[in-house]
């Protein structure tokens, strides 16, 4: 079975949202990546809880920064996928001399195989995407599951994209919408600290269960097919193939 991932850039974002949205009745398992510029900034003052620091840093460095890539890979939770394309890669506009970003981050990013020449040229408006990711049914859909690897930037990235809006102010109000937009998620970090399977993040999980990588690490069309097959992996070993645990769903690692 082919996994192949396909680059999405302006020109072709409208031709690839209408093919995921034929896709996602068959394939309603969505396994979700993003990269991002790093982080520039900490939050100050006082904090009720670990949660709420690991929050507040969030949302501080997600409302000043620009996201640059999200990658989605498409299953049916059991080991198929959409053919010939299962994963597809939407690379955003971003301007390295005017968009603010970590140096560190930026150079693992061109190391990974990023050409920030062409992102800043052929790169998706922001604004396009939301529009057409809401038409899309790729959200507000209650047949869909979302598959993460310890997401909560992943998220955050995405809810400031979806509602125009900086961050909400607390952590319980950002869980509120996100549950709108997003009514089935899992984090599969999250559901492997409860295993006491942590390793040292997705990469040495997915060694860990045998998932072998598609395409650059780093990139988020690969680290979003890896989620994928690291979910089924780990469904397949430990939870009789299927998860249907309240415990684990709508919760997201470190928040």
């Amino acid at each position: 079975m082919e996994k192949n991932i396909r680059d999405v850039w302006a020109h072709n974002l409208e031709d690839e949202m209408k093919k995921i949205s034929e896709l996602i009745e068959d394939y309603p398992y969505i396994a979700m990546d993003t990269e991002f510029p790093g982080q520039i900034a900490k939050p100050f003052g006082s904090f009720s809880s670990q949660e709420d620091y690991v929050y507040q840093l969030t949302r501080l460095n997600v409302d000043y920064l620009k996201i640059i890539q999200i990658g989605i890979t498409l299953g049916d939770g059991q080991g198929g996928y959409p053919q010939p394309c299962s994963t597809w890669q939407f690379n955003f506009k971003f301007n390295l001399d005017e968009d603010m970003y970590t140096s560190e981050s930026i150079e693992l990013l061109q190391q990974s195989g990023i050409d920030f020449k062409r992102f800043n040229n052929e790169g998706i408006s922001p604004f396009d995407f939301t529009q057409l990711l809401y038409t899309s049914g790729l959200v507000m859909n209650d047949r869909i599951t979302y598959l993460t690897y310890h997401s909560v930037s992943d998220f955050a990235y995405l809810l400031k994209m979806l509602t125009c809006k900086p961050l909400p102010p607390d952590v319980k109000d950002f869980n509120a919408q996100l549950n709108i937009l997003f009514p089935h998620y899992y984090d599969i970090k999250l559901i492997a600290s409860n295993m006491d399977l942590m390793g040292g993040g997705l990469q040495a999980l997915a060694n860990e269960l045998n998932v072998p990588r598609v395409g650059p690490a780093h990139q988020a069309g690969s680290d979003a097919l890896v989620t994928l097959d690291t979910f089924v992996a780990l469904m397949n070993k430990y939870f009789g193939g299927k998860l249907e645990n309240e415990k684990f769903e709508n919760k997201i690692y470190s928040i």
